[in-house]
């Protein structure tokens, strides 16, 4: 089973990058409150972004990195990613 990192945008306009098996069922625990603390009084989130990665091991070091990114790169990879989604 992959694992894969995701960007959840929270209702207040920020996001949030985690890991997840399974990113959907992860949003629905961040929904019911049951996600990370910073989620929490932010709800409701939405998946924006995710990405699969065969080991937990390059999940975990994708998600480090996109941690460390400006919020205007993130918002810039969503986007890219939105109009790939169209294309297809």
């Amino acid at each position: 089973m992959k694992w894969s990192v995701y960007i959840v945008q929270c209702a207040d306009g920020t996001f949030y990058t985690g890991y997840a098996r399974d990113p959907r069922a992860r949003i629905r625990v961040h929904n019911a409150g049951r996600g990370a603390r910073y989620t929490c009084g932010r709800r409701p989130v939405r998946l924006v972004y995710s990405e699969s990665f065969e080991t937990l091991s390059e999940a975990l070091k994708r998600e480090y990195e996109l941690k460390q990114w400006p919020r205007v790169r993130k918002q810039a990879l969503v986007k890219q990613a939105r109009r790939r989604s169209k294309e297809s």
